[in-house]
């Protein structure tokens, strides 16, 4: 069986999943069962500064966003940091870790961005022996308006400021938790490498209103009749966490940072992904709040079975190998060209396919065939983009195929060149042996 066990930053674990930062670990009670259940770490839910309690709003906390089988495609938050007393959390992270010393315990942080506010936490929270503290830069509502949170956040100086402040004090692996709240996560991940931050993990909650009650004009959740923004996760903002974890990793000023990744994680395959974009581990929270924590078995099994059945012995086979193979879009290979299939034998003729394609696309499916409903793609017209496959209900009933190297293109009359992969050399280059102004013959 393929190993998993995670060396994350030096923290290591026995498996690469950790709860997030977020209610599933704001306390004892739910931090030991989810280590009964198998998960490899907790980030304990963000801790504040020893002085006024933080004060939760009482009403709903949540507003959700569904798919058309009321799948939970995402969730806003307005719940703030952990309103619990800082002492009775630091004693119960103490007595966690030491009952647990194989699993990883982090700790989130976020305090006033003053030197000694920081500097006061950091030994309070290194004696309870936790593995590590995460720096929350992330949280984009409630806290960021008193200038914490994503306030810090969005500001690279600041996070390369605090970072170097902690990293000063304390002995403990430090993690900047990034907001993705900004135009380019590039610069917010170099700003805590510079300061010193042994790892970043990333995303944390967009900032979003999910819906608008329109009997009462509120948003959703209302508190007495009004409604504020919150951080938006789930299922739905795993496209936008995979694109900034693969920023960072193929960033040469931030290549080799550890990189937790966060946001969307609902299956192993899921999981996978962020690691073959460079993350080094996981972090759960909308799946394990949705399903409970059991959830950690089809994690881990699957991650396992598919690792197997791959070859891949460790996690480091699978760490960082899609990075080589995200490019900017002008390094694509414009000569590769693919068109779309209809597996007749398959296919339900909901004609789906050709709705898309004729009201908002190419116009090259059939419909119909001898007075008979057919679908068919017409090649001469299909500039592969692949519409087709996304609305079709069938798994596979459509798929893409690459035209072979040497064909002619129906559409355009030219010859294919799918491996010539630099095309940047020859596209607008007529001196090129490959560029080709005239259609081939």
């Amino acid at each position: 069986m393929a190993d998993i066990r995670n060396n994350f930053a030096g923290i290591k674990s026995p498996n690469p999943f950790w709860l997030a930062s977020a209610p599933p670990t704001d306390k004892e009670y739910n931090v030991v069962r989810a280590y009964e259940a198998g998960w490899g770490g907790v980030v304990w839910k963000t801790l504040g500064e020893d002085g006024p309690p933080v004060v939760n709003v009482n009403g709903p906390r949540y507003g959700a966003i569904y798919g058309g089988d009321r799948r939970l495609l995402g969730l806003n938050n307005i719940e703030l940091i952990t309103d619990r007393p800082l002492q009775l959390n630091l004693q119960e992270i103490k007595r966690v870790k030491k009952s647990w010393p194989d699993r990883a315990l982090i700790v989130s942080l976020m305090v006033p961005c003053e030197e000694d506010a920081w500097k006061t936490i950091l030994p309070v929270v290194e004696e309870t022996e936790a593995d590590g503290i995460e720096l929350n830069f992330g949280c984009p509502h409630g806290m960021s308006e008193r200038g914490m949170g994503a306030a810090v956040g969005q500001v690279p100086e600041y996070i390369e400021m605090v970072t170097r402040w902690c990293k000063q004090t304390t002995s403990m692996p430090v993690i900047v938790k990034l907001t993705p709240n900004i135009s380019d996560i590039r610069r917010p991940a170099e700003a805590a490498k510079s300061g010193g931050a042994d790892a970043v993990s990333l995303i944390n909650t967009i900032n979003s209103i999910t819906s608008v009650n329109l009997d009462t004009f509120s948003p959703e959740p209302s508190v007495d009749g009004k409604g504020s923004h919150g951080g938006y996760c789930g299922p739905a903002v795993k496209p936008i966490a995979l694109s900034m974890v693969s920023e960072i990793a193929r960033n040469e000023d931030t290549r080799g940072l550890p990189i937790s990744g966060i946001g969307g994680i609902t299956t192993w395959r899921d999981a996978a992904e962020f690691l073959a974009l460079g993350a080094g581990n996981v972090q759960v929270c909308t799946a394990a709040m949705t399903y409970g924590f059991k959830i950690i078995d089809e994690l881990t099994d699957g991650l396992n079975n598919w690792m197997d059945e791959a070859g891949h012995k460790t996690l480091d086979d699978v760490i960082s190998r899609a990075v080589p193979n995200v490019t900017d879009w002008q390094y694509l290979n414009l000569n590769y060209i693919a068109k779309a299939v209809i597996d007749q034998d398959a296919c339900i003729k909901c004609g789906r396919c050709y709705i898309a394609c004729e009201d908002t696309s190419h116009q090259a499916i059939t419909h119909m065939f001898d007075g008979e409903r057919h679908f068919e793609i017409i090649d001469e017209e299909c500039v592969g983009c692949n519409l087709c496959v996304s609305v079709c209900p069938v798994e596979n009933c459509i798929t893409m195929e690459p035209m072979a190297a040497g064909s002619v293109d129906p559409r355009t009359g030219k010859k294919v060149d799918p491996e010539y992969a630099n095309w940047t050399q020859h596209v607008n280059n007529p001196s090129s042996p490959n560029f080709q102004s005239e259609p081939a013959e």
